[in-house]
Parts: C-alpha cells; sequence; structure tokens
C-alpha cells in the first residue's frame, strides 16, 4: 500500500494527514478563506475532502500532506498533489492556516512536492488550477515556475469566471 513518503525541507516538514489535522483544515474550509476553493463547506463535506486526498496515496500514488513546521512541530495547512474526479490533469494545490501566511512557507513546500513530482520519469507537467481573482495563488504558481495556460482543459462544471490553469513543467 502506497502512503504519502515523508519530504522535509529547511523548515519544514511535509508528511501524512493524521486525525490532528482534521479540526483545523475544517475550520479553514468553513471559513471566508475558503472563497477561492469554492466556497465554504460543512465538517462533513470537509472531512471527505480530506479523505479522499489521503486515500489519493493508494488510488494514484499521490495525495496530499500535511505540513508542519519543524522547530515546533507546528501544523500549517496541506500541499497536495491530487486529481480529483473531476480534474482532467493532476494538481498541484496548496493551503495555509491563517497563522502561517505571509512566511514563504507555502513556496518552500510546494516547491518540494514538485521536486518529488518530478522524480518519477513519466511525469512531464503539473498544473494548479487557481481562482481567477486570487492573485497570491497566481503569484505562487508564478514564483514556482509555472505559467498561465489558457488553452488547458478546465475542472468539469467549471468555466474561466473560477478557473484559470498554471502548468509546471519538468525542469530541463
Amino acid at each position: 500500500m502506497t502512503v504519502a513518503p515523508t519530504i522535509t525541507t529547511p523548515r519544514l516538514r511535509l508528511r501524512g494527514h493524521t486525525m490532528a489535522d482534521i479540526p483545523p483544515l475544517c475550520a479553514l474550509f468553513a471559513s471566508e478563506r475558503a472563497e477561492y476553493m469554492g466556497g465554504a463547506i460543512s465538517a462533513k463535506e470537509s472531512y471527505r475532502w480530506i479523505a479522499a486526498e489521503v486515500g489519493s496515496w493508494v488510488l494514484h500514488g499521490f495525495g496530499s500532506w500535511g505540513v508542519e513546521r519543524r522547530d515546533d512541530a507546528a501544523f500549517m495547512g496541506q500541499i497536495g498533489i491530487n486529481q480529483a474526479h473531476e480534474f482532467p490533469e493532476p494538481e498541484l494545490g496548496w493551503v495555509l492556516l491563517d497563522a502561517f501566511e505571509g512566511h514563504g512557507y507555502a513556496a518552500e513546500g510546494a516547491q518540494a512536492a514538485l521536486d518529488w513530482w518530478w522524480r518519477a520519469p513519466d511525469h512531464h507537467t503539473l498544473v494548479s488550477y487557481i481562482h481567477p481573482n486570487n492573485a497570491r495563488s497566481i503569484a505562487l504558481a508564478t514564483r514556482l515556475g509555472a505559467q498561465h495556460d489558457p488553452d488547458a482543459p478546465l475542472p468539469q462544471g467549471e468555466d474561466s469566471r473560477e478557473t484559470v490553469v498554471y502548468r509546471h513543467q519538468r525542469p530541463l
């Protein structure tokens, strides 16, 4: 059975989710901060979403990691490579709890996830589906080297008013 590998960076540990991750993520997904992730959802829906991303490791060989700070093991959010049923391609996504934004943690963790993804010889591309008004996520995708791909297929049922695609390419 495939489980999430642990990845360490100078400041972070990306590791498999634990039950302790669920309450803070459910609170985040129920808040106004979920505006660019399809809007606030219930704890029941959040739990199913997180469980699907954990289960993705077994089904796809990739999924989401819980992110914690190495120096104090504080849970910070999640970074993942997922392909939900409605996604035409695997997607790199990130979300941090309020207290941890603005410190470069998302960039550090997302870069570590990208580096992990590129280790597989058959992985040549990856996308990030982003709400067009989410300037911070667009800036991060660009910082990671992704470029807007207006011709990429969108998640099923979405249009360009809801989602833009930023494409990450395997480094040469």
